[in-house]
């Protein structure tokens, strides 16, 4: 039996990952090596796992709802779970508009058994960034309230398109929900208007979340830390699989320039955008905006749908940086390095690493960092753009 165990090591050793197995000292001393190798495995793994050849919704139309409730005054991330949600929603918000560009998102908050809206949906990063910064200063009271949360972002998603992706994200602190009627209906009726519901836990698995995901084809995850958390959101910044139930069709857009009001006389003439009839505070009134194609509402933001005519409302730019949903750049495969092949195509450095990744057109190496980089970031291969760029040079007629 002593064999055995000095073989096979005992049998709960088997249930665990020797992970203090990997870490290896350099020259140096220095175990960074490992742990960048570590981290660097992980995220190509999380690219591997990118769902491909795919119908997308990317045309998102996303909720936002925080839990402002008295657990999230806890200090087990810190300085409060508040601030820190805060710090990484601004960070989500950036990503989210940066690989969404004709997408929208708004805020909602929950707390003392009620949902309050805290911007509508909109296009604008910078808007909603400022809003949630106002919420860290906010008092974190009472309880929240899961269905009204939903039902208050579902008055204003189920008139979406049928062709757009409608989402909510809730990031739930609290192991509890107050609720004023039966929470299935409510769940039933987000499933039918084709509305995704996901949740991020930072207490404990909370099984009424994990039900209202799986009934609405959305995520649940449980943080461990604040890297995990940051994950997690992560998660949610690249469009989600499109449902059965939305439909593929063509979609008209206008295009719609930046211009001043004007009369007959070429003077500057204020008027209040459609987007911000019912504010007060006179944030819509200008004499500068968007005005639509089609029917000539003025807009202060893009993209948007217009109120009047049903006309969705674009940048050429934003659906430009769309395309890469549509045609995802390829993994690269993992090659050993030889002599040859000891510096990387994109950043002209040495690499240490037994391994590159190599592009299945150019044939170029890349280094693991500009691996993540060319996938998560530019889209695109450097190789191959270059290879075009020269191709397209040679072409070109010379001049005497």
């Amino acid at each position: 039996m002593a064999d055995d165990q000095n073989e096979e090591g005992y049998r709960w050793e088997k249930e665990y990952e020797k992970t203090w197995e990997i870490l290896q000292e350099d020259d140096d001393g220095s175990i960074q090596a490992s742990i960048d190798d570590i981290v660097h495995k992980a995220k190509r793994r999380r690219l591997l796992e990118s769902i491909g050849n795919v119908r997308l919704g990317m045309m998102r139309h996303l909720f936002l709802v925080i839990d402002l409730s008295s657990s999230m005054s806890d200090q087990d991330l810190k300085p409060t779970r508040l601030h820190a949600t805060v710090k990484l929603l601004e960070y989500f918000v950036e990503e989210y508009f940066d690989q969404n560009p004709i997408s929208q998102l708004g805020v909602i908050m929950t707390r003392g058994k009620r949902a309050e809206k805290v911007t509508e949906l909109g296009g604008n990063p910078r808007r909603h960034i400022g809003a949630l910064q106002k919420l860290a200063d906010k008092i974190c009271q009472g309880e929240p309230s899961i269905q009204n949360s939903l039902e208050l972002a579902a008055q204003t998603l189920r008139h979406m398109p049928s062709h757009s992706s409608r989402e909510v994200l809730v990031i739930m602190g609290s192991l509890t929900t107050c609720d004023p009627t039966d929470i299935s209906e409510t769940v039933q009726a987000m499933a039918e208007a084709n509305i995704r519901c996901s949740f991020i836990g930072l207490a404990a698995e909370v099984r009424i979340c994990k039900k209202i995901a799986q009934e609405t084809q959305g995520r649940y995850g449980v943080i461990m830390d604040e890297s995990h958390y940051k994950d997690l959101l992560n998660q949610h910044v690249s469009p989600p699989p499109a449902s059965a139930n939305t439909e593929s069709s063509l979609i008209r857009m206008g295009f719609p320039h930046h211009q001043l009001t004007t009369d007959k006389d070429k003077e500057e003439k204020p008027s209040m955008c459609m987007c911000h009839l019912d504010d007060k505070t006179g944030q819509g009134f200008g004499s500068t905006g968007y005005f639509c194609p089609q029917c000539k509402s003025k807009y202060c933001e893009l993209p948007v749908e217009c109120k009047a005519c049903g006309l969705t409302l674009v940048s050429a730019p934003h659906l430009a940086r769309s395309y890469h949903h549509l045609f995802p750049l390829e993994q690269f495969k993992e090659v050993p390095m030889d002599q040859q092949t000891r510096t990387c195509y994109a950043c002209q450095v040495k690499v240490k690493e037994l391994s590159f990744y190599r592009c299945g057109k150019c044939s170029h190496h890349f280094c693991v960092d500009c691996d993540l980089f060319v996938h998560e970031t530019l889209h695109s291969c450097p190789g191959c753009a270059s290879s075009r760029a020269t191709q397209h040079l040679s072409q070109a007629p010379s001049v005497s």
